[in-house]
């Protein structure tokens, strides 16, 4: 509430003085005077001074607590009414009383102060301007002193961590270089000079790029160019360099990007750690691992990596060659003249080798005892493996002296030329081995190429004495299926259980490997109800899912198996184990299987022909049978061997038009005994439409698929509901 302004302000408690408010009624107001609306013209008298002044610095605000607010008021105000008030500007600036609007109102306040001689207000006013002038030098004056401090302190930090950089980049136990963006060397260290053998002359301004080595990766460079390009902060690798003097060091290299505050690329880093000792350290560990004390050559351990390496990189259709080379005669200098003596011999032999093939490209290693292998890794063919042979034989071919003695040494060769895709590294030293003995039981001295056939019969007696007995029980064994087909129409008709072994050190076997010796030593028969099982059991599966669109299964039986006693009851087991419906199932016999209708075997086969199961005779026209068995023996089919089929890329066989018209006879043979005719073979669309002219039934081979997985031949036969209607893709 405002005093009333129509009345005169009232008395001051001080004679002779106006009080400072009369002339602003609202001031009077805000310095604690109230007025009633109905009061008359005479108001209240209004505070004292001291009062007042304490009431305007709590107005203004400060941080202080109102008490020493209260405190500095009384204190201030009576150097005020003491005649002192430059003192109590001076008093209230340095209690950060600065406000502006303060001054302003203390100057108007001090004009009603108690009288006093002079102008308190001027005199205020002109002490608060001087103390507040003052207030700010000093607060300059600090700050100036601080960023002083700051910048002596900055440059102090700077020139040490300067010297620390500087001591640690002189002094580091690794070479240390700098370099622009661009790859200019800019500096390097003391350890890296040392280590280069160089001075800082010799590398200063010179480009990082010339520093590649002929063993560097591309890898390294790559990765060297993503960096400065900033795609990447910083690699690692090992690395090699050449030395002023020539030599070769060893670095361990960790290259690094710098960036200014932009981020922008500005320097590269590289720290390089001398390996060397080290690096030769692990060469010859490695060395000592991978080559024979004694001669000095690769290892069995290096040979077998060099040979997967091979296998792993070689391109498609390379081919390589082997030469598996054992000594001949060796035990007997062994046993007359000693061990020292047999192992100066393994030496000398050893060198002539290296000599005489390492030019040409060809490693030479030993495997162990008298036993030495070459390998041809760019092989063009049988003529280069029989050439490293005979090299073999004339680099062994002059005596060796050995501390007077005069030693003839000769050698037996197994020679291997395959491509690389169609052997295992370990089959093809086995193979290689096989083929070894071979020339061996010849009478040495001599080179023997390898044969497949005869390889096949070596590996089938070896696996089958060894590890065949096992091998069921362990599960190596499994089947795949091969689609018969009608030549009318390409429908999927039957499909022929063939047998593989998965062996664990000559890899996947086909039955030409090891059924014949398993039919030798009679082990055909577990092995055989095993398969039987596995074809019946599939055989029922899709049966059971497909119903009419099931195929017919062909199982093949061995000479022994049909002579066996137990078949017949093996294959009711069977049938009645898994479900699968008798005429659904198919025995193939070889020629040479059915003898006659004296043979216990036709009584057997005549047992289960009875049962349901269809019979057919298998590579028809390979054997000198009598035809009567045709006769005699109750058949569904015959199957036609693959040698009547010439190959399409074959030269043109002499009397190839006889073979074609002995398929025409065979075609009408068969017809008018009411059997199946079914060609293997049939690699082209040309020959299966031939065979169809000729009146063959079915047709078996790669121009209607490869033996595959159940799984995939199921695909064959998907995608048309009903049996004999599902027409095949040719593969």
């Amino acid at each position: 509430m405002t005093a009333d302004p129509r009345g005169p302000a009232p008395p001051p408690p001080h004679a002779g003085k106006e009080p400072p408010d009369a002339a602003n009624p609202a001031r009077a107001q805000d310095a604690g005077s109230v007025a009633s609306p109905q009061a008359s013209s005479r108001t209240s008298p209004p505070p004292p001074f001291p009062e007042r002044w304490t009431a305007m610095l709590r107005r203004h605000g400060t941080p202080l607590h109102p008490t020493k607010v209260a405190a500095l008021g009384a204190r201030t105000a009576a150097m005020i009414c003491d005649g002192r008030p430059g003192q109590a500007a001076t008093a209230l600036v340095a209690a950060h009383f600065t406000d502006p609007d303060l001054l302003v109102e203390a100057v108007e306040l001090l004009r009603g102060a108690p009288s006093q001689e002079g102008d308190p207000a001027g005199a205020f006013a002109a002490a608060w301007a001087i103390a507040l002038r003052e207030r700010t030098l000093r607060q300059q004056e600090t700050i100036r002193t601080a960023a002083d401090v700051a910048r002596r302190e900055a440059e102090q930090a700077l020139h040490a961590s300067e010297a620390r950089f500087r001591a640690l980049f002189e002094h580091a136990a690794v070479g240390i270089g700098v370099g622009s963006v661009d790859g200019e060397i800019l500096a390097a260290n003391r350890s890296l000079l040392e280590m280069f053998g160089a001075r800082l002359e010799d590398l200063r301004g010179r480009a990082v790029t010339d520093l590649v080595h002929p063993e560097d990766t591309p890898e390294i460079w790559h990765a060297y160019e993503d960096l400065i390009g900033g795609r990447r902060e910083s690699f690692q690798c090992d690395k090699p360099y050449y030395r002023k003097d020539g030599q070769v060091v060893w670095t361990h290299l960790t290259v690094s990007l710098i960036r200014d505050e932009d981020g922008t690329p500005r320097y590269q880093v590289a720290m390089l750690e001398d390996i060397t000792d080290r690096y030769r350290l692990q060469e010859r560990l490695h060395h000592q691992a991978t080559h024979d004390p004694l001669t000095g050559l690769p290892n069995r351990a290096a040979f077998f990596e060099r040979l997967e390496e091979l296998f792993a990189k070689a391109p498609p259709g390379a081919h390589f060659g082997l030469c598996y080379i054992d000594l001949d005669r060796f035990k007997i200098v062994n046993d007359s003249l000693g061990h020292a003596t047999g192992d100066q011999l393994l030496v000398e032999v050893a060198g002539r080798l290296a000599t005489a093939l390492g030019p040409l490209g060809h490693t030479v290693a030993r495997l162990g005892g008298d036993e030495f292998v070459v390998l041809l890794e760019h092989c063009g063919g049988e003529h280069d493996a029989v050439a490293a042979a005979r090299t073999v034989l004339g680099a062994l071919r002059e005596p060796i002296l050995i501390d007077g003695h005069k030693l003839a040494v000769g050698a037996s060769v197994g020679v291997l030329e395959r491509p690389v895709g169609t052997i295992t590294p370990g089959a093809a030293v086995r193979a290689a081995d096989l083929t070894l003995y071979r020339a061996k039981e010849a009478g040495g001295a001599r080179w023997t190429l390898y044969d497949a056939r005869t390889n096949a019969e070596a590996v089938s007696r070896y696996t089958v004495s060894v590890r065949m007995p096992m091998a069921l029980d362990r599960g190596e064994f499994f089947l795949e299926y091969q689609p018969l087909c009608s030549l009318a129409d390409g429908s999927l008709t039957a499909v022929e259980a063939l047998v593989r072994w998965r062996h664990p050190l000559l890899g996947t076997l086909g039955p030409d490997e090891f059924v014949p010796a398993a039919e030798e030593t009679g082990l055909i028969l577990p092995l055989g109800r095993w398969i039987l099982s596995q074809a019946c059991a599939q055989g029922a599966d899709w049966q059971r899912r497909y119903g009419q669109r099931a195929p017919q299964v062909n199982v093949n039986i061995t000479a022994r198996q049909a002579r066996s006693k137990g078949l017949i009851a093996d294959i009711g087991r069977i049938l009645a184990d898994t479900g699968l419906e008798p005429g659904l199932l198919q025995l193939e016999i070889t020629e040479s299987t059915a003898l006659g209708p004296r043979d216990e075997s036709l009584r057997v086969l005549n047992a289960l022909v009875d049962r349901g199961i269809t019979l057919a005779v298998d590579d028809f026209g390979t054997g000198w049978s009598n035809l009567a068995y045709l006769r005699d023996l109750p058949l569904s089919g015959l199957k036609l061997s693959s040698s009547f089929i010439a190959e399409p890329s074959a030269e043109p066989v002499p009397d190839s038009d006889v073979a074609w018209r002995i398929i025409g006879g065979l075609a009408d043979l068969s017809r008018s005994l009411g059997l199946t005719l079914t060609a293997e073979g049939v690699e082209t669309r040309e020959t299966a439409e031939r065979l169809r002219a000729l009146g063959c039934d079915w047709g078996q081979g790669w121009h209607f698929g490869r033996p595959v997985t159940p799984e995939q031949l199921e695909e064959l036969f998907l995608a048309n509901p009903q049996k004999g209607t599902n027409s095949i893709k040719p593969s």
